[in-house]
């Protein structure tokens, strides 16, 4: 199938958090080196949305929970920004602000808290939750040494952000 209707079918999927005004805000954040937050969120949500419709699981709460796993508007660098240790903390915050806004699945609050195993003390329970969590790393180590591996990928994310 054309991965042209893949990416149309996971923006279906996303476009009204997208345009959300606190899903904007994502990219007024430095998240890892040069990629702000919401470049990052994409990236975790387009992936985890292409392997869990490769495995026949819920794209939807995938792509969306995988888009506001890192909800959290605050700058982690900056001392008192935030509540605790920030790698046990931002799944929790992220979670609030995501209900705050918008009205989520059991899975996708599943798929935001524990993104972060094995850090802290969620556990993902889920094959979306589980991909989630296994692709947010990915991407975090691509950001890290300052490559996207992935071209189509780092092509989507900008399409997305135009």
């Amino acid at each position: 199938m054309d991965k042209s209707l893949h990416f149309d079918e996971f923006m279906a999927l996303v476009e009204d958090l997208m345009a959300s005004p606190a899903v904007q805000k994502m990219r007024w954040f430095r998240h890892h080196f040069n990629v702000n937050r919401l470049e990052h969120s994409v990236s975790v949500a387009y992936l985890s949305f292409l392997v869990v419709r490769r495995l026949g699981g819920n794209v939807r709460a995938a792509a969306r929970g995988g888009l506001l796993h890192d909800l959290f508007l605050y700058d982690p660098r900056e001392r008192g920004s935030y509540r605790g240790p920030h790698p046990l903390t931002h799944p929790q915050v992220a979670l609030e602000n995501a209900r705050r806004h918008f009205v989520l699945s059991v899975l996708e609050e599943e798929i935001i808290l524990t993104h972060m195993f094995p850090v802290g003390t969620a556990i993902p329970l889920h094959l979306e939750s589980l991909t989630v969590c296994l692709v947010d790393k990915y991407c975090a180590v691509n950001e890290c040494i300052g490559s996207f591996a992935d071209s189509a990928l780092a092509a989507r994310v900008a399409e997305v952000m135009a």
